[in-house]
């Protein structure tokens, strides 16, 4: 019965849309944390070092936050291979370019495919930034977050790798949220307006939200 519904067009759409309100769930999280950085030092190193202990003493050091990183794992994976499958099939269903194409659902759907492909590139390099810190620029501190993350934004390229990747994102919560409310049945004629402009608002909140860290430190807001 699982076999007979990822095969689907429609389950392969509810796939995409779960995972990515998962996905959308622990970046409303994310950003909500990062602003942290804002109180200070302490503030932020305290909050990165209770993600680690969250659960204790019932789970070990970590486990919730490895529970958390495994989750979002396959989050992402089923969002990336789902995306894939049906962007393959699309195009086998025509091989032939529309006579007539439809500018806005064109628009729509480039930006999400090169918008994907852009932000799971960023998700690699933020990992290899300020997690493994493989290349972390000025020698990366483990259990110092704060230093770490000022170290990024202290170069030019890391605020234009983040910023450009943020852009990137705005765009996909702004049409994949709302995506995903038509594939769960979400959308109707009283409630449309309503769901875009949740997609909208979340779009620009995420978007602010993230991006207030680089500029707080290119400012010296953050220092």
């Amino acid at each position: 019965m699982a076999r007979t519904v990822w095969d689907s067009t429609v389950g392969k759409k509810t796939v995409m849309a779960v995972s990515g309100l998962v996905m959308l769930l622990y970046l409303v999280a994310h950003m909500i944390g990062n602003l942290k950085i804002f109180f200070g030092t302490e503030e932020f190193n305290h909050y990165a070092h209770w993600l680690r202990t969250v659960g204790e003493p019932f789970m070990h050091y970590e486990w919730t936050l490895w529970l958390i990183r495994v989750v979002l794992v396959v989050a992402v994976v089923a969002h990336a291979v789902s995306a894939y499958q049906l962007s393959r099939r699309d195009i086998r269903a025509r091989p032939s370019k529309y006579v007539h194409r439809k500018k806005r659902a064109d628009y729509a759907t480039r930006t999400m495919r090169w918008g994907g492909v852009i932000l799971g590139l960023f998700i690699v390099w933020h990992i290899l930034d300020l997690t493994t810190g493989t290349v972390h620029p000025g020698g990366f501190e483990s259990g110092k977050p704060y230093q770490n993350v000022v170290d990024t934004f202290s170069t030019w390229y890391g605020n234009a790798v983040y910023i450009a990747a943020l852009l990137a994102l705005g765009l996909h919560v702004r049409h994949g949220f709302w995506s995903a409310a038509q594939t769960l049945g979400a959308g109707s004629r009283t409630r449309d307006r309503a769901l875009k402009t949740t997609a909208n608002v979340l779009a620009l909140l995420l978007t602010i939200g993230f991006v207030a860290v680089p500029v707080g430190v290119m400012t010296g807001v953050v220092s």
